[in-house]
């Protein structure tokens, strides 16, 4: 048996191929994955002391910001040869434009002390006193700054000053590589530039002959409560693991996708080798003549499908190997900061994928292999050796049509519970119920979708028509494999689509204003808002800030704009409302007993009621307090309650008479000075808001593009073995006149209906699962609701019907490629 299977697969080989290659995609995808992830890793360890090459040991904050005091009585500790502070925040630099450089700034304390600098000097050196700064190579050389030259940088603590640049550093691929610039200033400076009231840890490098332990336990007992000592070990091991686990988090997303690439290649396999055996039913019957048992042949067919799944397999590697390089250049080439150590093809992973993809392959063939022996030897030798089509059993269609309707059941019920899981297990029961209904549901629809066909293109579309459906598993199973991935992408697409609205009419409903200014990677500069009051082309200048106290949500409010969020006007007044007032949300002043014109105490300061309103804005994130306990007081209290409390944006209005034009010209002349914070108007507010989303998007399309093209491989397989099957069949309707246009198209129309039901119910399906998805959000909080993007769903379905006319020209070619006469002699 085992030279008869082998023997198979040699003179089968082409009918396999199409099937090996939906293996080897699926396999190239998570093989892919391990290898760009396991390079990742590599360097992950090797960049983990980059910047602790002579640290010794750290002593970390845990809750406050280590002091400068602190550093110098570790400095005096016995044992300790140096000690510096360190901190990381983020900054900002002014180009040679006079425009802030465009990127994530990246800005550390750089150490004084040689004992423990561990950077990479490129050119000049490392600053060593006060008003000095370092910059990398890349942003030195693209901004053309030259050594000895001043440099402005500017960040949270205020507006930019210019310090003498002294040297450039290589920090590419390292954990301060982000895609921006990177600023190295001596302690003091970051203090300053930052913000900050202290550093985030002490660097300390110990005498010869020191132990660490000893070292650490003195460390401790001069540091205090509220700090961390770490030995060098346990710094790296920190590291490492840090790194690690960001890595471990987006494998799991990528395999996450090629989980999805791998199921849909397990329907097509399942499909071909149900189809392959059902085209082998009279040999299988002539080995079972001859002596061979049911075993025999079961064991042979898997034989042969764990020879395609290896070689299909080790293919799958190959791939995934050149899969990992492209995306490590890809990403290098958007300047991702990947941190990518090369290719690293481990044998685990070799293991894995070959392992993965040959068990699939098996398993997909099991129940063919089952169903190919079940045939009695006399029944096959008739000419109805061919499996006669089956349709579903009845207590498959009831199951189906169970499942599928727990599935829109859970789907609806998803928001009026409240409950995400619900989402999930509804697409996921929809899915399977349309996989055990398909038999009955795909060819109903595809005689719906056929039927312009049979409108237009007459004989031709009815025998297109006819021959999808004339085997309602095989279509099912066809069209199923679509729906998955175009499900997928298709909830992707439209719940992308109606997240932008719901962002969008967000901001028109909250942000009432022309202008609005952001900072950079965090808050804004301290100074800035001020600068910007005092400029008369503006006449509201605004920053919102909110914090906590007395188990309240203490926000910041401007008397002008203050009206644009709330739902209503309980009691009081609004124009009442300004200097040593407050607005008190409803369900606080219930709780209360707050009414119109009662003093109040916040954080110790008297106000007095002016309204009580209603407002449904989201809270402020990880608050605690109890929902609605929110007082709103103008920006002057709000300062003078939490003087050292900032917010990320402000909101500009200019003065009356004064033009947008004129207005944004004096915004940008005050943030000339600060590098860390953008001017936007709302348009650009709302395309950086949903430039995310559009981002994830195209990530998760392009990753789920692969599972439909694994699909669509699936639909020309089956249009393939069809042709097989049908060769003398068609040789009869050549040799009654069909033309070779005419069976060219009988083939294409085939082929694109069956796409066209699975695109469908595909488009169906993901547009229920983010139907569902949104009205849980709006539930939660937000006005969310579906958006149907028509175009994108029209360019899905174009897609899949064009790629179904691509996979039916080889069937249509190897269809016409045999002469009549001999095709009519076909056993």
């Amino acid at each position: 048996m085992l030279g008869l299977t082998l023997r198979s697969l040699r003179a089968e080989a082409v009918r396999m191929a199409l099937s090996a290659l939906a293996v080897v995609l699926g396999v190239a995808f998570i093989a892919g994955t391990l290898i760009f992830v396991d390079g990742m890793r590599a360097a992950a360890y090797e960049r983990a002391g980059t910047f602790d090459r002579h640290t010794d040991l750290g002593v970390y904050a845990q809750r406050d910001p280590i002091g400068p005091a602190l550093v110098d009585r570790v400095r005096a500790v016995d044992g300790v040869a140096a000690a510096e502070g360190e901190l990381t925040g983020t900054a900002g630099v002014v180009g040679s434009d006079g425009r802030p450089v465009i990127g994530y700034a990246v800005l550390a304390a750089i150490p004084t002390d040689p004992a423990l600098r561990s950077y990479d000097v490129v050119a000049g050196r490392l600053p060593d006193r006060t008003g000095e700064v370092v910059l990398d190579a890349a942003t030195v050389e693209e901004e053309g700054f030259t050594l000895g030259a001043p440099v402005r940088v500017g960040g949270t603590g205020g507006a930019a000053r210019p310090y003498t640049l002294v040297g450039t550093v290589d920090v590419a691929g390292t954990t301060r590589d982000v895609g921006g610039p990177f600023i190295g200033l001596v302690g003091p400076d970051a203090l300053a530039v930052t913000g900050e009231k202290g550093y985030g840890r002490i660097m300390v490098a110990a005498r010869p002959g020191v132990d660490d332990e000893t070292l650490a336990a003195r460390l401790a007992a001069v540091a205090g409560d509220g700090t961390q000592v770490k030995t060098r070990q346990e710094i790296l091991d920190d590291a490492v693991d840090e790194a690690v686990r960001d890595l471990r988090q987006f494998m799991m997303v990528l395999l996450t996708f090629a989980a999805v690439a791998v199921v849909v290649a397990a329907f097509v396999i399942a499909n071909t080798f149900a189809i392959v055996l059902a085209q082998r039913t009279r040999r299988t019957a002539l080995l079972r003549l001859v002596g061979a048992t049911r075993q025999q042949v079961f064991a042979a067919t898997l034989l042969e499908s764990a020879v395609v799944g290896f070689v299909a397999s080790a293919a799958g590697v190959l791939l995934g190997a050149g899969l990992a390089a492209g995306m490590g250049a890809l990403l290098s080439r958007w300047d991702v900061p990947v941190g990518g150590g090369g290719l690293t093809v481990t044998p685990g992973t070799v293991l894995v994928s070959l392992v993965l993809g040959t068990v699939l392959t098996v398993g997909a063939a099991l129940l063919p292999a089952w169903r190919g022996t079940r045939v009695p030897p006399v029944a096959a030798l008739t000419d109805a050796a061919v499996q006669p089509a089956r349709g579903a059993g009845a207590l498959r269609l009831a199951a189906g049509a169970l499942v599928l309707a727990a599935g829109v059941a859970a789907l609806l019920g998803a928001a009026a519970v409240g409950q995400v899981v619900l989402v999930a297990a509804g697409g996921v029961l929809a899915f399977l119920g349309i996989v055990l209904f398909g038999p009955m549901l795909v060819p109903a629809m595809v005689r719906v979708l056929g039927w312009p066909a049979r409108r237009l293109a007459g004989a031709t579309g009815g025998l297109a028509v006819a021959n999808a459906v004339r085997n309602p598993r095989r279509v099912a199973a066809t069209s199923t494999a679509l729906v998955i991935g175009i499900g997928l992408v298709s909830a992707f697409v439209v719940g992308a689509q109606s997240t932008k609205d719901g962002i969008e009419r967000s901001v028109d409903a909250e942000i009432g204003v022309d202008f609005l200014v952001t900072g950079i990677g965090g808050d804004l500069p301290a100074p800035l808002v001020t600068e910007l009051a005092a400029r008369p082309e503006l006449g509201v200048v605004h920053e919102q800030r909110a914090a906590v106290a007395d188990d309240i949500e203490v926000r910041a409010a401007h008397p002008a704009l203050v009206g644009r969020t709330l739902t209503g006007v309980s009691a009081g007044d609004l124009d009442a409302f300004g200097p040593g007032t407050v607005l008190v949300h409803r369900e606080l002043a219930a709780a209360r007993g707050w009414t119109v014109g009662a003093p109040v105490t916040v954080k110790g300061r008297q106000f007095r009621v002016a309204a009580v309103v209603d407002d449904d804005s989201a809270p402020l994130a990880a608050s605690r307090t109890p929902e609605g306990h929110v007082v709103d007081v103008v920006d002057g209290d709000f300062t003078a309650l939490f003087p050292d409390e900032r917010g990320y944006l402000a909101e500009v209005e200019p003065a009356d008479g004064v033009g947008a034009e004129q207005a944004r010209s004096a915004i940008e002349a005050v943030l000339a000075r600060y590098p860390t914070a953008n001017l936007m108007d709302q348009a650009a507010y709302k395309k950086m808001l949903t430039g995310t989303v559009d981002m994830v998007l195209a990530f998760v399309t392009a990753l789920l593009g692969l599972a439909v093209v694994i699909a669509l491989v699936g639909v020309a397989n089956t249009l393939s073995l069809s042709v097989v099957e049908r060769t003398r069949e068609n040789a009869v309707l050549r040799a009654v006149g069909m033309t070779r246009g005419r069976m060219r198209a009988m083939l294409a129309v085939e082929a694109v209906l069956t796409a066209l039901v699975g695109a469908v119910l595909g488009l169906g399906l993901g547009t229920g699962v983010s139907a569902a998805a949104m009205a849980l959000l709006a539930r939660i909080g937000g006005d969310f609701h579906v958006v149907l993007p028509a175009g994108r769903l029209a360019l899905i379905l174009g897609i899949a019907a064009a790629a179904a006319l691509l996979a039916s020209v080889l069937p249509a070619r190897r269809a016409l490629a045999r002469p009549v006469v001999e095709a009519l002699h076909d056993e």
